[in-house]
C-alpha cells in the first residue's frame, strides 16, 4: 500500500466519530453497558435460585412457584419485537433507560408481594419492562461503535448478561439463607439500582441515531418473510429448544440440591450457578468450533454434550450432578451461540426484526422449559426433568438432520435448486454471540 493510500485510510479513520478503543467515551460506553447487562439479567432470573423457599413460604408446588420465572421470561419474549420498533422512534438510549428504571422500580416492590399471584404478576411486568434492553442495546452498539471494535463491545455486553444472571442467583441464594427469600430479592433490587445509576451516568449520548417511524405494514411484511424462511425457522426452533433444556434444568436444580439425599443449604445450592462461567467460555469458543466443524457440526456437538450432561446428572453422587451441570451449561451456551449468531447473517434484510424474533423464541423456550421442567419434576422427580430435556435435545438433532438433508438435496439439484430451496443449504460463517443470560 502506498504512503498516500495509507494516509487516506488514517484520515478516514480519524474522521469517523464513532467509538473505538482509545477514543473518548469508549471506556464509559463499555462500562455502562456492562452495568446494564448485570442489572437486567440479575433482575430477570432473581427468583430462580429461591424457588424452594418460595414454595415453602406459600405452600405451593414447584410447578406453581416456577411461574415466578416463566412469567418474567414469557413477558420479555412477547415484548421484544414491539419495543425494538419503539426504539426506532424514541432512540436506543431512551428505551434502554426507561426499561431499566421501570424494571428496578418493580424489583423494589417484588419483595413485598403478599401472595404468589401478586409475585407472579409483578414479575411479568418486570420481564416486559426488561424487553427494552436486548431490543435496543445491540442497535445502539451497531450505530455508535466502529465496526472493527463492535465484536469486543458486544462481547462485553454479553459478559454483563452472563455475570448478571449468575450473580443474581448467587446473591439471592446466600441472602435468602441468612435473612429469607424476600431479603434475597431486595438485595438484587438494590444491586440492580446501583448498576442502573452507574449505567445512566456513564453512557455517552447517542450521536449517530436517526429517528424513524417504521410503517407497521412494512414491519409486518418483514416479519412474515422471516417466518416463511425455512432456515430462520429452524434457527428459531433450535434456540427455543436449547433454552427449554436450560430453563428446565436450572429452574428445578435448586429443589434437587436442597432436598434429600443432598440437603444442601440455600446459599450453597445458589452457588451452583457459578457454573455459568463455563458457559461464557463455551460461547466464546463456538466461533472456532464452527470454523472447524461447520454450523451443523457444531450444533450436533452441542446437542451431544448437553445430552451427556443430562444423563450424567441423573447419577446419585453430588460430584456427578455438578459435572452434569457443567456439560449441560457448556452445550447450551455453545448451541445458543451458533444459532443466535447465524440469524443476523442469514437474514438479508430486516436483521433487527430477525434477531428480535429469535429472542422471542429463545425466551419463550425458557418460559416453557421452566414451567414444563417443574411439572415434570413434580410428576417424576429429577428423571422426569431429564426426560423432558432429552426430548428437547432430540428436537434439536432432528431439525439439524433435516437441515443437513435439505442442504445435500439442494447441492444435488445444482445452483438453481439451491436458490429455490429458500436457503435451506446455506452455510454461513458464524461469530459467537452470548448467552442468558
Amino acid at each position: 500500500m502506498s504512503p498516500a493510500s495509507t494516509g487516506a485510510s488514517a484520515a478516514a479513520a480519524d474522521a469517523d466519530t464513532r467509538l473505538a478503543p482509545g477514543r473518548p467515551g469508549h471506556r464509559r460506553m463499555s462500562l455502562a453497558l456492562l452495568a446494564a447487562g448485570v442489572a437486567a439479567f440479575a433482575l430477570l432470573y432473581s427468583t430462580q435460585a429461591l424457588l424452594p423457599a418460595v414454595s415453602a413460604d406459600f405452600a405451593v408446588s414447584a410447578s406453581a412457584a416456577s411461574w415466578t420465572v416463566s412469567a418474567a421470561t414469557g413477558a420479555l419474549a412477547l415484548c421484544v419485537l414491539p419495543l425494538s420498533a419503539l426504539s426506532e422512534r424514541l432512540g436506543r438510549r431512551a428505551v434502554m433507560t426507561g426499561s431499566l428504571v421501570t424494571a428496578v422500580a418493580v424489583g423494589l416492590l417484588v419483595p413485598f408481594a403478599p401472595t404468589l399471584e401478586w409475585l407472579i404478576s409483578l414479575r411479568a411486568v418486570q420481564g416486559a419492562a426488561l424487553a427494552g434492553l436486548p431490543a435496543s442495546a445491540m442497535a445502539y452498539l451497531a450505530e455508535e461503535v466502529r465496526p472493527k471494535a463492535l465484536v469486543a463491545a458486544v462481547g462485553l455486553f454479553v459478559a454483563g448478561n452472563s455475570v448478571g444472571g449468575m450473580c443474581g442467583r448467587v446473591v439471592t441464594g446466600w441472602a435468602a439463607q441468612l435473612w429469607g427469600w424476600r431479603a434475597g430479592l431486595a438485595a438484587v433490587g438494590l444491586t440492580a439500582a446501583a448498576c442502573v445509576v452507574a449505567y445512566r451516568l456513564l453512557l455517552p449520548a447517542a450521536r449517530h441515531f436517526t429517528p424513524s417511524s417504521p410503517e407497521p405494514r412494512a414491519v409486518a411484511r418483514t416479519v412474515r418473510a422471516h417466518l416463511s424462511d425455512p432456515l430462520l425457522l429452524r434457527l428459531y426452533a433450535i434456540g427455543a429448544l436449547f433454552m427449554t433444556v436450560f430453563g428446565a434444568v436450572y429452574t428445578v436444580i435448586g429443589y434437587r440440591l436442597t432436598e434429600a439425599p443432598f440437603s444442601l443449604p440455600q446459599g450453597v445450592a445458589g452457588s451452583v450457578f457459578l457454573v455459568y462461567l463455563v458457559g461464557t467460555a463455551s460461547s466464546a469458543a463456538a466461533g472456532g468450533l464452527v470454523g472447524r466443524a461447520g454450523r451443523r457440526g457444531a450444533l450436533y456437538l452441542a446437542a451431544a454434550v448437553t445430552a451427556a450432561g443430562l444423563l450424567l446428572s441423573s447419577a446419585g453422587s453430588l460430584a456427578a450432578v455438578l459435572a452434569g451441570l457443567v456439560l449441560v451449561t457448556a452445550g447450551f451456551f455453545a448451541g445458543h451461540a451458533v444459532a443466535s449468531s447465524s440469524v443476523s447473517r442469514t437474514a438479508a434484510t430486516g436483521r433487527a426484526q430477525a434477531s428480535a424474533l429469535y429472542q422471542s423464541a429463545y425466551y419463550l423456550g425458557g418460559s416453557a422449559g421452566g414451567t414444563l421442567g417443574a411439572a415434570a419434576y413434580h410428576a417424576g422427580g429429577w428423571p422426569g426433568t431429564v426426560l423432558l430435556g432429552l426430548a428437547a435435545v432430540l428436537g434439536v438433532v432432528s431439525l439439524t438432520l433435516y437441515g443437513t438433508h435439505s442442504a445435500r438435496a439442494a447441492r444435488r439439484r445444482g445452483p438453481e435448486g439451491r436458490g429455490g430451496a429458500a436457503g435451506a443449504g446455506r452455510r454461513t460463517p458464524v461469530v459467537a454471540a452470548g448467552g442468558p443470560r
